[in-house]
């Protein structure tokens, strides 16, 4: 995999991106038309229509990701309203479609890391793109996603990063869609104003976003319409899967994970708990932690699974290691226990 590297203003970021991604565009609307009629029985012209109640939304909280979104439908020949409906696919469909992923917050010899594997389906794994973006009026990032999408997982140059993981519910209402709140936070100076997207722009529709900074702070945060459910870290950690297990948002919020979130959460726990916490790790260590096999097919490192239906296989479709004080990311792209390839980006500290 290649970084590709953006600039300028929005509509030029925004340009560049779907001009140097627009075949893997192309791909992931295949990719997500193919999952609308799966799981919720929408082809993509009605998941378009599904998507344009989102759009006032952003146009009131994060105007100017609109005017990018605009530029990556010119630059891959497409319409606005096709990549309005990329970056809401969460909403579109994960009240039937749960997403894997396993993440975590360490805080170990002065260092903070923050680390995650991406679990999709596998027919998304060539339509992931690195971007390395300079806009003119946010600081330099980096994003780990999915082709047409302005975020997912990443750092910036403050030293914010931020990983996901997806829930499965019915609850949407008004916020940010989750990909471009993911986006507000990668622009975020400190970890207060990433916070902030959480509890003053909101969220639409339930997620976890695990924030961490440079300066050794790290929360999670359980994001949905209303006030988001905060996990403090324990022993320099915080780690999550794909349920909720805060008590201020499970009180609220119902959710539908799979079988296999609470066993990887466990095993999580578990891994980081064995790592002395007044001794350094390095990024093997923590791939390590992202290739653990154990509870195979419930596992951290998710590989295909007949026993389950062809719609809802899930597998690991990259890993990522993020050391925040050093502002260093690095990709493992497809399951981390299958290759020792990796791509390293490096930002400069702001």
């Amino acid at each position: 995999m290649q970084i590709t590297h953006l600039s300028g203003s929005r509509r030029a970021i925004g340009l560049g991106h779907g001009r140097a991604h627009a075949p893997l565009i192309h791909a992931s609307i295949e990719v997500y038309d193919r999952l609308f009629r799966d799981f919720v029985g929408l082809d993509w012209p009605q998941a378009r229509h599904q998507a344009e109640r989102f759009g006032g939304m952003i146009e009131q909280r994060f105007p100017a990701i609109l005017e990018e979104m605009a530029g990556i439908a010119e630059g891959a020949g497409l319409e606005l309203a096709d990549i309005l409906t990329l970056n809401c696919r969460s909403e579109i469909s994960l009240t039937q479609a749960s997403g894997g992923c396993s993440a975590f917050a360490l805080e170990r010899a002065e260092t903070q890391w923050l680390a995650q594997n991406w679990d999709w389906r596998a027919d998304q794994l060539d339509n992931v793109v690195a971007l390395h973006i300079e806009g003119d009026d946010a600081p330099p990032l980096v994003s780990i996603g999915e082709a047409g999408m302005v975020a997912k997982i990443g750092m910036n140059a403050h030293g914010i990063g931020v990983c996901l993981n997806a829930i499965r519910s019915r609850t949407c209402g008004e916020g940010l869609p989750i990909h471009v709140a993911l986006r507000r936070i990668l622009e975020s100076p400190d970890l207060a104003s990433a916070r902030a997207v959480a509890t003053d722009s909101r969220v639409c529709s339930p997620a976890h976003f695990l924030v961490a900074s440079a300066d050794g702070r790290a929360v999670g945060l359980e994001v949905h319409p209303g006030e988001p459910g905060v996990l403090s870290p324990r022993g320099g950690a915080v780690t999550h899967t794909n349920h909720l297990y805060d008590a201020a948002v499970t009180c609220q919020i119902e959710d539908f994970p799979r079988p296999d979130s609470r066993p990887r959460l466990e095993r999580l726990d578990t891994l980081l708990g064995s790592l002395a916490e007044d001794a350094p790790v390095n990024e093997t260590q923590l791939f390590e932690v992202l290739a653990d096999h154990q509870h195979h097919p419930l596992s951290i490192c998710r590989h295909f699974n007949p026993d389950q239906p062809a719609e809802e296989r899930m597998e690991t479709l990259f890993g990522v290691v993020m050391n925040l004080t050093e502002r260093r990311l690095t990709l493992r792209h497809g399951k981390p226990c299958e290759s020792e390839d990796s791509l390293e980006i490096r930002l400069t500290p702001a």
